[in-house]
């Protein structure tokens, strides 16, 4: 017996079904629709197209980049590094050898041009760069500061009581790009000291001028004390970092005093250390010093204000340089 009952299904829903199955037959092509449509091309990263529509800074927006290379060339080496971290544009402008070139040669004018290209090539791939941070160099933006300290015996009082003290004092030593150095030791802190640390102090200041010679990481530097015999002061130092390119510390490996005759230099001026390696041993008296070693440490002439080594001894009775 046939069933009378008969299931009718509606066109809308049949529609559905015949494209239900059609969706698992034909691939779907969205790109067909691009077709005969003008599509914007993207420019390249790092045109000029794409800096010009696409940098969000407001810097770059108004600032040109003519404009903002002038700045840079006259920012020192140091600032240099630390405007590097500020964006990826600037990272690769700094890249530019011209900044590092100009740097290099300053800092090493004394050993001249000529040299330092073959030290370049020889030693550091001819990269500007790589050279200021991995060649040992003496900074001449600040000043090196050795901290030492001691303890001195006081006066009885009432035979019952034994004082002691505990004495600091500072070796200060600022060199200039054109080989000669200045020298002062001090009970007074660095921002009370750097105020005399020039070429124009006055006697009283007891700021002495000296030559030095660079040789790898070795620093020679010598002077004169003034007197009716004077007295010659030289030291051994040896230079390094707490990280590449820094050269903020320098370990003290001789400090030897002389006796000299009175005409065995003619003129403070003249080349100390060169007079010095002709004189005999029989000529001089030489006392090694053992005491006040303490490494220098580096502070920048911007930092003299807010650097720990202003700290007094109730604070800080030793320091660490590190």
């Amino acid at each position: 017996m046939n069933s009378d009952i008969a299931f009718q299904v509606p066109a809308e829903l049949e529609t559905a079904l015949q494209l239900k199955t059609v969706q698992y037959l034909v691939t779907q092509r969205p790109w067909l629709d691009l077709y005969g449509v003008n599509v914007r091309p993207v420019a390249p990263y790092g045109s000029a197209i794409r800096r010009q529509n696409n940098d969000p800074a407001l810097i770059h927006r108004s600032l040109p980049d003519e404009l903002l290379l002038e700045v840079f060339f006259r920012m020192n080496p140091y600032d240099l590094g630390r405007a590097a971290c500020v964006c990826r544009k600037w990272r690769y402008t700094l890249r530019n050898p011209v900044f590092w070139r100009s740097a290099c040669l300053k800092a090493w004018q004394l050993s001249g041009v000529v040299e330092n290209y073959k030290i370049l090539q020889s030693k550091y791939e001819s990269s500007w760069r790589k050279m200021w941070l991995l060649r040992p160099r003496v900074r001449t933006d600040g000043l090196y500061v050795s901290r030492n300290t001691y303890i001195r015996a006081g006066v009885r009082e009432w035979n019952i009581t034994n004082p002691v003290h505990l004495v600091c004092y500072y070796r200060y030593i600022r060199f200039l790009p054109s080989g000669r150095f200045l020298y002062k030791t001090s009970s007074h802190t660095v921002k009370a000291v750097v105020k005399c640390m020039n070429l124009r102090a006055s006697k009283a200041d007891d700021v002495f001028s000296g030559r030095y010679t660079l040789t790898n990481d070795k620093v020679e530097a010598a002077f004169l004390y003034p007197g009716l015999r004077p007295t010659l002061w030289k030291v051994c130092l040896r230079l390094r970092g707490t990280i590449a390119g820094a050269n903020n510390r320098m370990d003290i490996l001789s400090l030897v005093t002389s006796k000299v005759d009175s005409n065995g230099v003619s003129e403070p001026e003249e080349d100390i250390i060169g007079v010095v390696e002709d004189w005999q041993e029989d000529e001089i008296s030489r006392t090694s010093h053992k005491r006040g070693l303490a490494p220098f440490a580096f502070v920048p002439f911007e930092e003299v204000e807010t650097s720990v080594l202003n700290l007094p001894v109730e604070k800080m009775d030793y320091y660490v340089p590190g």
